[in-house]
């Protein structure tokens, strides 16, 4: 029963992909995304060439004028390859501030008997989407290292990890909006399960490039659908 309604939820949000208001939420996210990883590696190749300086005195070596310039390429590198990885949580945490905006689309299309939802307050927004940022870092950092020593447990491990956080993430932005943070915490606790899987599905395009972008909106469409179908079954 559950993997139906779930998958019900998820098909109902893909058809919706074509929505103007998905694809500004999308690309504001983006934008946001791209912006802060630019200057996040400007800022740490400028940090790492001005505590070198143009020049280190080595031991037997002497004096050597390029150590600042191959350690600012090597974290130039290193920034590059970690954005990579973190470009979809990341995204995940700014279009958090925005999933407000989904949902309401998400309830125009498919629910517009329903009165107009509680606002969600611009500080409530960027706390959310400032513990999203954090909680998927943290989590996707702890799968990498674990992908690299583990590398038959790291997969299973970085699916069902990012599951629970973007299932807790998700259903609690659609969920509030309706019946308030207290209730819906509740909600999540009672229902744990079937979030957690519908989390799992949001967390599988994760590792497909392109597609992985589209995760935070896809999660933010299918959990109000989730959360609804909760409700009228309740």
């Amino acid at each position: 029963m559950a993997v139906g309604v779930i998958l019900g939820a998820f098909l109902k949000a893909l058809g919706q992909l074509g929505d103007p208001r998905f694809r500004a939420v999308l690309l504001r996210g983006l934008a946001l995304t791209l912006g802060l990883l630019a200057a996040l590696t400007a800022a740490l190749v400028w940090g790492v060439g001005w505590l070198v300086g143009d020049s280190v005195v080595l031991p037997l070596i002497g004096e050597v004028a390029w150590v600042d310039d191959v350690l600012s390429w090597a974290f130039l590198a290193l920034m590059i390859g970690l954005s990579v990885f973190l470009m979809v949580p990341v995204a995940a945490g700014f279009v958090s501030v925005f999933l407000d905006e989904v949902a309401d689309a998400v309830e125009a299309r498919h629910y517009p008997e329903l009165a107009p939802a509680g606002d969600v307050t611009i500080l409530d927004g960027i706390r959310d989407g400032a513990a999203a940022i954090g909680l998927l870092i943290v989590a996707n950092v702890v799968a990498l290292a674990l992908t690299l020593i583990f590398p038959i447990a790291g997969l299973p491990v970085f699916y069902a990890v990012n599951g629970l956080l973007l299932g807790r993430e998700y259903f609690t932005v659609a969920a509030m909006r309706r019946v308030g943070r207290e209730r819906a915490a509740q909600l999540r606790r009672r229902h744990a399960g079937k979030i957690w899987l519908a989390g799992v599905l949001m967390a599988l395009p994760l590792t497909v490039p392109i597609l992985n972008l589209l995760v935070p909106i896809l999660g933010a469409a299918t959990f109000t659908h989730i959360f609804h179908g909760l409700e009228r079954r309740r």
